[in-house]
């Protein structure tokens, strides 16, 4: 009876300490939950634009929407950028890949990796596709850096697009 008593209790700490790990990465993202408009400029040109981070279904996934304007220019016209973004949990609940979707037909496959004040979302590689990498940095309290870049090789990246961003809620 012993011995069954002292098993149970095992496997509850057991139980215990792999949920109270699996919040540890989720965790990471409790910066970045919320409304963010900010200001950049890249390829695209000089523009703004809002994103947000909000978990759905029962906290499973996390739903990052976007919406982005570059002002036209002699050389190019007004640019309206929308997408979608879902986040993924693993086994593990931890939230590590995500997929993409945009107004212009894109689709991205990201894994998702975690420094102590940044989460970055890199490309699965494709043949003849570029590899992207998408970097939200923690500068200070409802104030974000975001980059977006590309690589053909997957070393050497090049700045696409690059702004901060304030927390409106």
């Amino acid at each position: 009876m012993k011995t069954k008593l002292l098993l149970c209790a095992t496997l509850l700490s057991l139980t215990v300490m792999c949920f109270g790990q699996q919040d540890s990465t989720v965790d990471n993202w409790s910066w970045l939950m919320g409304e963010w408009k900010g200001e950049g400029i890249g390829n695209p040109g000089q523009g703004g634009g809002t994103f947000s981070f909000a978990y759905d279904l029962d906290r499973n996934i996390i739903i990052r929407k976007s919406h982005s304007e570059y002002s036209a220019t002699d050389k190019k016209p007004k640019i309206i950028h929308e997408d979608l973004m879902i986040v993924y949990f693993d086994d593990s609940k931890s939230p590590s890949n995500a997929i993409y979707f945009d107004n212009e037909g894109h689709i991205i496959n990201y894994t998702i990796t975690y420094a102590e004040k940044s989460i970055t979302f890199t490309s699965n590689k494709l043949a003849n596709t570029p590899i992207f990498r998408l970097t939200y940095l923690f500068l200070e309290k409802d104030l974000v850096n975001t980059k977006f870049e590309m690589s053909q090789d997957g070393v050497n990246f090049m700045t696409y697009i690059e702004g901060k961003s304030k927390k409106t809620k």
